[in-house]
């Protein structure tokens, strides 16, 4: 039943607001300068995006964090929607890292690269050229004499015994990364100025010194490129859910790098670019001047200024010079998408975990295992487990399994099978699947609750009428979106009755003598030569039995009975 806008009770603070299902899974994460009147306008009439009508149809109920700003709002939505995966949010698809220029929190400061700053380090970047990153570093330790991660000086390098002049060192290579050369250089001039004065001509030599290190770190190309930056230009593209963003870094009119941002597109250009630049921005200086393709809104002004330190010209360009840099920015998005059109095409598996992800509300379908169950009247119990790796059988991760308990019907068998599976497991898949119904579904369910799994991956259970898959409380008959999941099904249901086949004909050629408890290999032998073959047992008496040595009463009964069908 759909959501009703009157029963909703939200304040009107700034925060964030989740459309929930009720399981609890979130369908979208958004942010707010006034929650009640933005989630109230997704009611209306005339809903400015397509998705929202299907929004409220999923949604039973909306949930809302009261932040302290906008921007805070800004900070609590990107880290939650990275942590949910909402089905409709746009979403990065973090498919690469970029380094960082990190100066550790040790009591002799260190200076690194690394894709994984450590906590407590003040840090620079993301970087797109790793090469540049690590050329400033080695500009940085070699005229500035800064200790690398491993605790070691640069060759060439002599270490005085006063810290404090290596904190001094430290204080301008971070002065430099943080784009103020020329202000550190002019302290330092007046510092030398004042040391000469007071006739302390060896401190002015040490001030001159360091004068001269940043004044050569900073004559390097590669350091101007990479850290003045007096203008950034964001560009976006989309074709279907795939987008790109691109941000193009220029200085003076000329484009230095550009770094590129793949992602899940849901249609609204702001939202998916103000979820780019959240990140782009977290760990680095906004520029003076940012150009964008659409408004960004207050509250992610309001934040870029609090990152930049000061004032931030956020402008949509529609003509000049600042409109041709942003266009420019515009067609190497549009590229990015097309050759990622063109490199799709060769994984059309993946594109199918990617659609079947995207069906289900899930973050990702790359790992998915798929369970269906086999016996002919009764005889024959066995099970088989596939496994998709990115929408492809991962035929070495196969299992099959022989029933060993006395359930009899699909669902207690399934329910055994799965819970001896999970035992196993090191790492879970993103979605179990189950050849079924509404019943499976349950009762597997319930049984990995009993195990105290729960929650861990989505479970959900394929119908072959209708393809109907019904998970959580929802049923979707599946269209070409779940080829992957309709795929895997079949290729477990081909697996499982091969198997059982198998075994049948195992079975077929098996001694029946062996199915008979208590009876190995040595008893059976002695048992067929006091016989002569097996004719001879067939018409013998349990008394003729108990004559073969090391065969009890008991044991005479059970291989009587058992093969004359009793």
């Amino acid at each position: 039943m759909p959501l009703d806008s009157s029963e909703l009770d939200l304040p009107s603070k700034p925060g964030v607001y989740i459309f929930r299902r009720s399981d609890g899974r979130a369908r979208y994460i958004g942010k707010a300068s006034d929650l009640r009147s933005r989630v109230r306008s997704y009611f209306s009439k005339s809903p400015d995006r397509e998705m929202v009508p299907k929004l409220i149809e999923e949604a039973d109920k909306v949930d809302f964090i009261v932040t302290q700003s906008p921007s805070d709002a800004l900070i609590l939505e990107r880290e939650m929607i990275r942590k949910e995966q909402p089905r409709w949010n746009s979403h990065l698809k973090d498919s690469k890292s970029y380094p960082f220029i990190a100066i550790t929190s040790h009591d002799l400061p260190r200076i690194m690269y690394t894709r994984s700053p450590p906590t407590g380090a003040k840090i620079w970047g993301p970087f797109p050229d790793a090469g540049a990153a690590k050329l400033v570093i080695k500009l940085l330790r070699r005229h500035l004499g800064i200790r690398d991660n491993r605790d070691n000086l640069p060759f060439g390098f002599i270490e005085s015994d006063d810290e404090e002049e290596y904190h001094s060192r430290i204080r301008a290579a971070e002065s430099v990364l943080d784009g103020n050369a020329g202000l550190l250089i002019e302290n330092l001039q007046n510092e030398m100025d004042e040391a000469s004065g007071k006739m302390d001509y060896e401190q002015a030599a040490r001030i001159r010194d360091t004068i001269g290190a940043v004044q050569r770190t900073v004559s390097e190309k590669i350091v101007s490129s990479i850290l003045y930056q007096d203008c950034d230009a964001v560009g976006f593209s989309s074709q279907g859910d795939s987008g790109f963003v691109v941000i193009l870094h220029a200085k003076e009119g000329t484009v230095q790098d550009q770094v590129e941002y793949p992602l899940v597109h849901r249609g609204d250009v702001s939202d998916s670019v103000s979820l780019v630049l959240s990140e782009h921005y977290s760990k680095r200086k906004p520029p003076k001047t940012l150009l964008v393709p659409s408004s960004l809104g207050t509250a992610m002004e309001e934040w870029l200024g609090i990152r930049r330190g000061g004032k931030i010209s956020v402008r949509v360009p529609l003509r000049g010079e600042l409109a041709r840099l942003r266009g420019m920015a515009d067609r190497n998005a549009e590229i990015q998408v097309i050759r990622h059109a063109k490199s799709s095409t060769g994984s059309l598996e993946q594109d199918a975990a990617d659609e079947g992800a995207l069906l289900l509300g899930l973050g990702s379908l790359s790992h998915l295992v798929c369970f269906d169950m086999s016996q002919n009247q009764g005889e024959g119990r066995v099970g088989a487990s596939v496994v998709f790796r990115k929408g492809r059988p991962a035929k070495e991760e196969y299992r099959t399994y022989r029933v060993k308990t006395g359930a009899s019907d699909d669902l207690r068998m399934m329910s055994e099978v799965v819970g001896r599976w999970a035992k196993r497991q090191d790492e879970w898949p993103d979605l179990v699947l189950l050849d079924g119904g509404e019943a499976h579904l349950s009762h597997v369910t319930n049984e990995l609750k009993e195990m105290g799994i729960d929650g861990g991956f989505a479970i959900a259970a394929l119908a072959k009428r209708e393809e109907r898959l019904h998970i959580g409380e929802d049923q979707i008959v599946l269209d070409r979106q779940g080829r992957v999941l309709i795929h895997a099904r079949d290729e477990a249901h081909r697996f499982v009755n091969r198997y059982h086949r198998k075994t049948r004909k195992t079975s077929a050629l098996s001694d029946p003598l062996e199915e008979v408890d208590g009876l190995g290999a040595k008893k059976i032998q002695a048992i067929l030569r006091h016989f002569g073959g097996r004719k001879g047992l067939e018409h013998a008496s349990i008394r003729e039995i108990r004559q073969v040595p090391g065969i009890g009463k008991a044991m005479a009964e059970r291989i009587h009975d058992h093969l004359h069908g009793w």
